[in-house]
């Protein structure tokens, strides 16, 4: 028997009681507009219109012939509206948000994506919001924190436990549960209680949908491989749904941080030190101790910095369907640079992470295949953690002077 909102021994919705009415509301509406095939022309027409979608493969032939091997393309979710395929699900539930009647959203937000694109969506369709983001994460992604709350969004600091992802999601639900008659809350990833694993990854699968058709008239052939870096899993799960019956290797590649040995990183699927457990709603693979109590997590790139993973993808690491690998921060921080360097093309640090292990691969397979990295988002927002990373000597020195002038 195939349990509701379970995908093999992952999923769930496991509720406080107050919420389950509010659940039971959003899965209905979720499922009519699922079986409703106006609301996704409705949708892809929006997308369309507002978010420039579809958004182009670029061959990237510069990188290409760096490597040697096969050759690789970049499915471009960095020109998507707000920089980043964020928007995809945000503009989704959006829809369903005026199907609901209600006029006030929130979210969380790790690298600050998510959070702009909620922003960005509320302003689109007149709501009220409110973004949650934890302390450390408002700090290093100070631009975007900027940009939420110059399109409308009152922006909270989170200063409980490790002032980070996780502890933006319990923030985001405890204001859910006061407000619930009048909120939404637009979770970000392929995470948390049913239906939002499936709805998220719904919305998100029109990036694979696009790039399977591009692939095809194209190239009138697949690749053999596409890679996604994986934080909670929704950019991996858009861009592998398109994929999923066909003969392509799926690779997510986490967020290795110091090392997979060092206790620094935020590997729940390619490491040794997650285990099975039930938080924020759902059961998953989380970083944990064996009381479970969840462990500090790191990652250079703010939006992999999460305790847990989609329990989709779970599910799929059991069934052997996807591969998962670990790229360091120091492994980034070089395909950032060389990424720039060859294409002009600037990736998120989430998003280079699947560019490193993609540069690890690439060499070794035959000029007759073709790779496809998932580029998630823009690599803008990372400006400061990037010029830090490179220790730009002109770029402390325009902070110093900044400083400077702040301060007199």
């Amino acid at each position: 028997m195939i349990k509701r909102g379970y995908y093999g021994d992952f999923g769930g919705a496991f509720l406080p009681e107050i919420l389950v009415a509010t659940f039971d509301e959003l899965e209905r509406v979720y499922t009519e507009a699922r079986n409703d095939p106006i609301f996704w022309h409705d949708y892809e027409q929006l997308m369309s219109s507002y978010s420039c979608r579809p958004t182009p493969i670029t061959f990237a032939g510069n990188l290409t012939r760096h490597f040697g091997g096969a050759r690789i393309f970049i499915k471009r979710e960095d020109l998507n509206h707000t920089g980043a395929h964020k928007a995809n699900n945000v503009m989704g539930q959006g829809l369903l948000v005026k199907r609901m009647g209600k006029t006030r959203v929130i979210a969380e937000t790790g690298a600050g994506q998510h959070g702009v694109a909620t922003a960005t969506m509320a302003a689109r369709f007149g709501f009220d919001c409110t973004i949650y983001m934890g302390e450390v994460d408002v700090e290093r992604q100070r631009p975007n924190v900027f940009w939420m709350e110059q399109l409308g969004a009152t922006v909270v600091p989170v200063t409980d436990g490790t002032r980070i992802l996780k502890d933006a999601i319990n923030e985001a639900f405890r204001d859910w549960v006061t407000n619930m008659d009048t909120t939404h809350y637009v979770l970000g990833t392929a995470c948390g209680p049913h239906p939002f694993p499936e709805m998220v990854s719904w919305f998100q699968s029109i990036v694979g949908k696009e790039a399977r058709r591009q692939f095809m008239e194209k190239e009138d052939r697949l690749p053999a491989k596409v890679f996604a870096c994986v934080g909670g899993g929704s950019n991996a799960m858009g861009v592998f749904s398109g994929f999923f019956e066909d003969d392509v290797e799926l690779i997510g590649v986490e967020a290795a941080g110091r090392g997979l040995d060092s206790g620094a990183h935020a590997a729940r699927l390619c490491s040794q030190d997650a285990s099975v457990g039930v938080a924020q709603g759902y059961k998953t693979y989380f970083l944990q101790n064996d009381d479970g109590q969840m462990r500090e997590t790191h990652s250079i790139a703010a939006g992999l910095d999460y305790v847990g993973v989609s329990p989709i993808l779970s599910d799929l690491k059991e069934k052997g369907r996807v591969r998962f690998e670990g790229a360091t921060d120091s492994q980034v921080i070089e395909a950032v640079r060389l990424t720039m360097r060859k294409e002009g093309v600037i990736p998120a640090l989430e998003s280079a992470h699947a560019f490193a292990r993609a540069f690890k691969e690439a060499p070794q397979m035959s000029a007759d295949e073709m790779i496809l990295i998932n580029q998630s988002g823009r690599g803008d927002k990372d400006i400061f953690t990037i010029a830090d990373a490179f220790d730009d000597p002109k770029w402390k020195q325009f902070i110093i002077e900044k400083a400077n002038r702040y301060h007199a």
